[in-house]
């Protein structure tokens, strides 16, 4: 597994579910939640065990120890394309940040997919109820909505787990608060960084936890995990005054493309949160 990234409370999560399940090659990072050097900080920080909701460092202003690692000089897109040769037909590539890597990857090679098993996206906004600056766009597509054309116009097939789908699997903050007491290091780890984010939410009066990136990763480390999805032509909107980073779904078939994203809609919320309490130690 290659994870693209832009850390994030909610991307370290996913990281940690990935640590433990999975034989994760490497990440690639991308600004997004943060600016690039947070986020690559980040990252770093996370091997080695929208700055308003996860803090201006992106870790929930926690001042951590930096990592004594160092980032690889290598481009995350070159990156992408040597381990798709290095990992040709087995390769998972995990996309929780905007698609700006993977974009430039495919410019620079378009036989990508051929080489790739399965390409998991979190973001969109598949009805239109986004989280972004204009009203019907998703943060990862909003913020670089080009970078998702180019990917979403490219790639035959591919899973999508929206924010729409993050909302309704929210985690309750009792239960929340249940997994981060747990007695180990990465629970108290991710209680730290989450603080401020836990804060945020609940001041605005929003019932439950949303963890956007810990849900696609949950869909990529146990497919079976999926209990509803469709089969849809997706396209991203680039030019909209209103609607610039929309999801666009085909979802009466009007257009007559093919389908290109498994449009994730339900999961199974027990198995989901056991995931999360696993890759906490709390479970």
């Amino acid at each position: 597994m290659l994870i693209d990234t832009d850390p994030g409370v909610d991307d370290a999560m996913a990281i940690l579910m990935a640590h433990e399940r999975a034989d994760v090659l490497g990440l690639s990072i991308a600004a997004g939640n943060v600016g690039l050097d947070h986020t690559v900080a980040n990252a770093l920080k996370l091997v080695e065990d929208a700055a308003y909701v996860h803090g201006n460092d992106g870790f929930g202003d926690t001042a951590y120890a930096r990592s004594a690692r160092k980032s690889e000089a290598e481009h995350a897109a070159l990156a992408i394309l040597r381990l798709s040769h290095q990992h040709a037909g087995a390769l998972v590539l995990v996309a929780l940040a905007p698609l700006t890597n993977l974009a430039l990857a495919l410019k620079l090679d378009p036989t990508l997919p051929q080489r790739v098993a399965k390409l998991v996206i979190m973001g969109g906004a598949v009805t239109g109820r986004g989280n972004y600056e204009t009203v019907p766009a998703e943060f990862n597509i909003g913020f670089d909505p080009e970078a998702a054309h180019v990917v979403f116009s490219s790639w035959p097939q591919f899973v999508l787990v929206d924010w729409e789908a993050t909302v309704r699997h929210g985690i309750d903050f009792e239960r929340f608060a249940k997994l981060i007491s747990a007695n180990t290091a990465r629970a108290k780890f991710y209680a730290d960084i989450t603080r401020k984010t836990v804060e945020w939410t609940r001041a605005r009066g929003r019932p439950q936890m949303l963890i956007a990136d810990a849900l696609a990763m949950a869909v990529a480390l146990e497919p079976d995990i999926v209990r509803r999805s469709e089969q849809r032509h997706v396209a991203i909107e680039i030019d909209g005054k209103l609607t610039r980073g929309a999801t666009v779904v085909d979802w009466n078939d009007r257009l007559g493309k093919s389908a290109n994203a498994q449009i994730v809609l339900e999961v199974d919320q027990v198995r989901f949160e056991a995931l999360l309490a696993s890759a906490l130690g709390a479970g």
